[in-house]
């Protein structure tokens, strides 16, 4: 992936990166100070209208909110997609704080505890049930309060998928309950005053293949046909998500459309036909929201040892542990990166961008050729949409949060 395409998606104005339409000097001052993240509202309306023109109608979009929990993110997202997914009880906080009706929500992950399976019941979200235990305090929070619960069966199946950057299904996992299981486990269910929805199976994420993605969507496919032989009616599918981004120079876009027609002929020959009543959802975070964000920080120092330039900036791993290569990297590579007010200016030096951390670690880009930067300049990292700063110890050494605008 080049770093141009990077910036023709947001747009520049006189030499510098804009987001949102303001030029990146103006957006710092508008901010009030470095580092900041900022996610272009005008991106994330195509990103999802690109979704909607491309994937056949049918299919239900739902934002893993995450992905990205910024509440001005997640109630521009309410207006756009069918769904929210969340992970916690916080994030159900902050989806119901959105116009996102309560029963297009869903709750999903292992170690749901009695208070936040108590909060999800009170709610009416859909429950999507991760081990026996969570069956048994599903059951015990509806009789406490008097609301049938809404549930659906998350299932880890017997196969797995290769090319995602972090595999969710197949084999041991602590996601979902064992596809061989769930059977003995629909008995129990049906058996409960609880109203059961369907299955959701998630096999990973992070995937660039195509063809990969889609050899998935058909085995989940052929899963819960065989599972729905033996539950009571099905009224909600929930398909997974798994695309990627693409983050490093080798990287290439998914090939959307071989998606939706693998997802279209699905529907056509075996869901429709089989499961008439369902809604199909796909669970979508990275590729919703990932490119639409930037993480802008400033050159506070430069210095040069045995040989070696370092831009040292104020930001760091703290912010943005991914770009630091160590959120489940095995090897690092650089996330695209630019001078954010010198775009105009040509490459000429090879720099290391360090962080203002006590750690060697704290590396944001390593060997990256790039315009001089001086002391104030704005140094930006691209795919910074997804899994930034909630995904990074903010805590670590006590350097102050970073502000996140949607513009």
């Amino acid at each position: 992936m080049a770093l141009r395409p990077t910036i023709a998606a947001f747009g520049q104005i006189e030499g510098q990166l804009a987001v949102g339409g303001v030029p990146l000097t103006r957006l710092a001052e508008r901010v009030g100070s470095t580092p900041f993240f900022a996610y272009d509202r005008a991106l994330l309306t195509d990103r999802v209208k690109l979704l909607r023109s491309t994937l056949p109608r049918r299919i239900k979009l739902s934002y893993a909110i995450k992905a990205n929990p910024m509440p001005a993110v997640a109630q521009h997202l309410a207006t756009l997609v069918d769904a929210f997914d969340v992970a916690s009880a916080s994030e159900m906080r902050t989806a119901l704080d959105t116009p996102m009706r309560p029963a297009n929500v869903s709750f999903a992950g292992p170690g749901k505890n009695e208070a936040s399976i108590a909060q999800a019941v009170a709610s009416g979200v859909i429950i999507e049930i991760e081990s026996a235990t969570e069956v048994a305090r599903v059951i015990k929070a509806g009789e406490r309060l008097g609301v049938r619960p809404r549930i659906a069966v998350r299932v880890n199946p017997d196969f797995e998928v290769k090319g995602s950057g972090m595999r969710m299904g197949g084999g041991p996992q602590q996601f979902g309950i064992d596809a061989e299981k769930v059977p003995s486990l629909l008995a129990d269910i049906a058996a409960a005053d609880v109203e059961f929805l369907g299955f959701h199976v998630f096999a990973g994420s992070q995937n660039l293949s195509a063809d990969l993605i889609c050899s998935a969507q058909r085995r989940t496919v052929d899963l819960i046909l065989e599972l729905a032989r033996k539950s009571p009616p099905i009224r909600y599918v929930n398909l997974g998500g798994g695309l990627g981004i693409p983050y490093f120079d080798k990287d290439h876009p998914l090939e959307l459309s071989a998606i939706a027609g693998n997802l279209a002929e699905l529907l056509e020959t075996a869901i429709e036909p089989q499961l008439p009543e369902a809604r199909v959802v796909i669970e979508l975070g990275r590729y919703i929201v990932g490119e639409c964000g930037v993480y802008v920080t400033r050159v506070v120092d430069r210095k040069e040892s045995r040989g070696r330039q370092y831009l040292v900036v104020d930001g760091g791993l703290h912010h943005q542990l991914a770009a630091s290569g160590n959120f489940g990297q095995v090897i690092r590579r650089n996330y695209p990166i630019a001078v954010g007010n010198r775009l105009g200016n040509e490459a000429e030096e090879v720099v290391n961008v360090v962080g203002c951390l006590c750690t060697p670690l704290d590396l944001l880009g390593d060997n990256v050729s790039l315009p001089r930067a001086e002391i104030g300049d704005l140094i930006v990292l691209f795919q910074a949409g997804a899994y930034g700063l909630t995904a990074s110890p903010t805590a670590f050494l006590g350097h102050p949060p970073p502000v996140e605008v949607l513009v």
